[in-house]
């Protein structure tokens, strides 16, 4: 059995949209885009890519898939990231798509049960930004690993990674946080049930 890997971009307030590229994405107005780069340092752009060396296969939500699928295949030749995601399968969850463009590419319809599929066949799956995607594979216990990159800036709009009506979930850490020179901390969750509430915090501090 292999595992779902979510790579996810935010800042502190949780914003996931468009951090690559002015353009990348502006739905609702978004006029922040191109975040990330500003903090973008070697040492974490060497784990980034070491991350996405480890993958199997793409698994993307479609608004996600159209960015990707617009600029990867036309990407330098010799671009690590560009040869792993243009060689890897890639699976596109969407009910309209029908022809899609990107060579190795399987649209999804039946999303959770094509998914757990998936996760027997792949060692590795990762599914890169696609937020609504993330909700519904949270939803439906298909997140294994969580790899979050937390950036040091606040926009106070845009898509949220965890919007109202996020299905309530626990993580554990899966290994130490890291920082990086210009400010962002990776930290990588895996799943780890449901929240335990109802914990009087007087009582956990008597008992320490």
């Amino acid at each position: 059995m292999g595992i779902i890997v979510v790579d996810l971009f935010s800042t502190l307030d949780g914003v996931y949209q468009a951090p690559g590229g002015p353009d990348e994405d502006r739905e609702g107005g978004f006029e922040f885009g191109g975040w990330q780069g500003h903090y973008f340092d070697k040492e974490g752009g060497d784990i980034i890519v070491a991350g996405i060396q480890r993958l199997d296969a793409l698994l993307l939500g479609r608004k996600t898939y159209d960015i990707f699928a617009g600029f990867w295949p036309n990407a330098a030749a010799d671009d690590p990231i560009a040869v792993k995601f243009n060689a890897v399968p890639k699976f596109v969850a969407s009910r309209t798509l029908q022809d899609p463009g990107w060579a190795g590419t399987t649209v999804l319809q039946d999303v959770a049960a094509e998914v757990r599929e998936i996760r027997g066949q792949y060692e590795e799956t990762h599914v890169i930004g696609s937020g609504d995607l993330f909700q519904t594979l949270l939803a439906e216990g298909l997140v294994d690993r969580l790899n979050l990159w937390l950036y040091p800036v606040t926009l106070g709009t845009g898509k949220r990674i965890f919007p109202e009506g996020t299905v309530p979930a626990a993580f554990s850490l899966a290994q130490p946080p890291q920082a990086f020179p210009k400010g962002a901390i990776w930290l990588v969750y895996e799943r780890a049930g449901i929240p335990v509430t109802g914990v009087d915090i007087e009582g956990e501090r008597g008992e320490a």
